[in-house]
């Protein structure tokens, strides 16, 4: 006795054995249900049995049938056992893994959001997080995996993904406009308009080998098309970003740039226990290009 009432030590198992045998109408088909063999059924009833101190089936060669005691407890066990067993998943039902990313999202990205899902089972999915500076978010807990072009740190685990190329913006109307392919070195005395939260070059990445006096920042994707949309220098951003428009501005291919690093990054302290799986996905969708 505890406190007045009967504790009885029952498996799990010995009661998912006893309420698909009810549910099934044998042994046999229990023993299908679970996809295990029927001997071992068989001992879990009879396990169950012995714990609650009461027959519960009644067998014969042609059928199996409830008990008195049997009625009682299926009628329990079928509110009971789906409220059990859906509480004993919820610890490994994974929250909704919040993306971040500055002004696109990887190539392809249906395909993984479809393979994540699919894979996932009952989890709350995917959220992609828009932040102008994802590195900041994903350090203030605001995402849980974040796609950043700059190695974020010691404090972060990341995945490497293959690297993107980069694109010239040019405003329409201007001298480029008309012009299918620029080579690098074309911009070197060109005023650059840059996102420098979402594409930062290093010193010998720019055209010339260092920034041109005459740059044009901005800081975040809103500012720096309408930037180039004024007329106030070339963009330069990943090729990506031709997802976003407007009637101002045409992109024109780069050669001879520098790609743009791309990189999956989570915390190394307490990371969302799907961030690891989804940065899985990304890498195999995209390695399957």
């Amino acid at each position: 006795m505890n406190g007045g009432v009967i504790v009885i030590d029952v498996e799990l198992r010995q009661l998912r054995a006893f309420a698909a045998v009810v549910a099934e109408g044998g042994f046999t088909a229990a023993a299908d249900e679970l996809r295990t063999d029927q001997p071992r059924v068989t001992r879990a009833v009879q396990g169950l049995e012995a714990a609650v101190g009461a027959r519960l089936l009644e067998r014969t060669t042609r059928r199996v049938r409830l008990t008195d005691a049997g009625h009682r407890l299926y009628a329990e066990l079928e509110v009971l056992l789906p409220r059990l067993e859906a509480a004993l998943a919820a610890p490994a039902r994974a929250e909704t893994v919040r993306f971040g990313f500055a002004w696109h999202l990887p190539a392809r990205w249906p395909e993984v959001v479809r393979a994540f899902d699919g894979a996932a089972g009952d989890t709350g999915g995917i959220r992609v997080v828009r932040r102008d500076d994802p590195l900041t978010a994903l350090t203030a807990g605001l995402c849980d995996l974040a796609l950043v072009h700059t190695d974020p740190g010691p404090d972060y685990r990341t995945v490497a993904l293959p690297p993107e190329p980069r694109v010239a913006a040019v405003p329409v109307p201007g001298p480029w406009q008309y012009r299918r392919v620029l080579d690098w070195s074309e911009l070197a005395d060109r005023r650059l308009v840059v996102n420098t939260l979402a594409d930062r070059l290093g010193d010998a990445d720019w055209p010339g080998g260092a920034p041109g006096p005459a740059l044009c920042t901005a800081d975040n994707l809103e500012e720096w098309l309408e930037s180039v949309a004024a007329d106030h220098g070339v963009g330069i951003a990943p090729d990506s970003v031709r997802r976003h428009t407007n009637p101002s501005v045409r992109y024109v291919r780069l050669k001879n740039a520098p790609e743009v690093p791309m990189l999956l990054a989570r915390p190394l302290r307490n990371p969302h226990p799907a961030a690891d799986r989804l940065a899985g996905v990304v890498q195999r969708v995209l390695a399957a290009n």
